[in-house]
């Protein structure tokens, strides 16, 4: 029988690490196929939660945040390139654009889990930034993207139109930072493991199959 493992991923939906660690996640899972099964929240987290509503030049952004030069700016986005084709992920053309603020986009996911659609939700976000270049901070781009999911766009019209679900992510987001996560991804396995960053999917098959024993020993020792 296959152990159950819970599952919480912190990110951000402008994170390009996060997509490429959900996708070595996911591939680990389907080599565990059978012998765990996930059950998969996605958590918040604002890489920029000061960012103004028009959002800065991406390039601007990464240099004066990280205190790199524009060369290794580039450098930097080339390997995160790769290794997201590495993982079947292509990003778009990310030359240019612009970083925004994710916080209403957090707001329709706490909904979309509730609605049994907050994977493909995150999913889709992740394209409308990295494949689109879209504003995730665009209350007429955020609609679309939840009509492409089968969600309810008058019922998430209603959430981005009022302050709904603003406190549920804020305590969501103080939990996880008082609990030490500081970057995403973070993926933190049956509310005790840690496993940081975006790993390849050996590291991430590895540990949830030697978490997965641990569970079902301490689960035969409880017997």
């Amino acid at each position: 029988m296959a152990t159950p493992l819970k599952i919480d991923i912190v990110s951000d939906v402008s994170c390009p690490w996060c997509i490429i660690g959900y996708k070595a996640l996911d591939e680990a899972l389907g080599k565990l196929e059978g012998k765990v099964v996930a059950d998969i929240t996605w958590q918040p987290f604002e890489l920029n939660p000061n960012m103004p509503p028009e959002g800065q030049e991406i390039v601007e952004h990464i240099t004066e945040k990280y205190g790199i030069s524009v060369e290794q700016s580039e450098q930097n986005r080339e390997m995160i390139k790769q290794r997201g084709l590495e993982v079947g992920y292509a990003f778009g053309n990310r030359g240019g654009g612009r970083i925004y603020n994710t916080f209403d986009a957090h707001r329709l996911l706490h909904w979309a889990e509730d609605e049994g659609k907050q994977t493909e939700l995150k999913l889709a976000l992740f394209d409308l930034y990295f494949k689109e270049s879209g504003d995730p901070s665009d209350h007429a781009q955020l609609l679309t993207v939840v009509e492409s999911v089968g969600l309810d766009k008058v019922a998430a019209k209603a959430i981005l139109d009022s302050d709904k679900f603003t406190q549920e992510v804020r305590e969501a987001q103080q939990l996880y930072q008082a609990n030490g996560i500081s970057s995403v991804p973070a993926v933190i396995v049956n509310n005790k493991h840690l496993i940081s960053g975006g790993q390849p999917a050996a590291v991430f098959e590895q540990a949830l199959a030697q978490i997965a024993q641990e569970a079902e020993a301490e689960s035969s020792a409880e017997a």
